[in-house]
C-alpha cells in the first residue's frame, strides 16, 4: 500500500487551506460561536472543506453563519536570508 506523501499531495494541487467557521450556538442563537478548520485541500473548489461541512450540516446541532476560507499557494522555494551578524552566547 502506498502512503501520498505531502510533497506528492502538494505536486497534485493540494494546499494547506484554513477555514474559521462562525456558528449559532443551539441553545443561545444570537450568539456566534468560532471553529477553525485546517486541512490539505485543492482550490478553488475545496472538496474536502465541502464534505466537512456537509457533515455539519447533517449531524452538528450549531447551525452555520459564515465560512472565511485561506489557502496556500502550491509549492513555494524555501525563504532564503543573509545574516551579517552571527551571535554565540555560552
Amino acid at each position: 500500500m502506498h502512503i501520498e506523501t505531502l510533497i506528492e499531495r502538494r505536486l497534485r494541487g493540494y494546499r494547506l487551506t484554513t477555514a474559521e467557521i462562525l456558528y449559532h450556538l443551539p441553545d443561545h442563537p444570537a450568539v456566534l460561536q468560532s471553529f477553525v478548520w485546517q486541512d490539505s485541500n485543492i482550490a478553488p473548489k475545496f472538496p474536502v472543506l465541502r464534505k466537512f461541512l456537509d457533515f455539519w450540516a447533517r449531524q452538528i446541532d450549531g447551525p452555520l453563519h459564515s465560512v472565511r476560507v485561506e489557502a496556500t499557494t502550491l509549492v513555494s522555494p524555501s525563504e532564503w536570508r543573509r545574516i551579517d551578524h552571527v551571535m554565540q552566547l555560552h
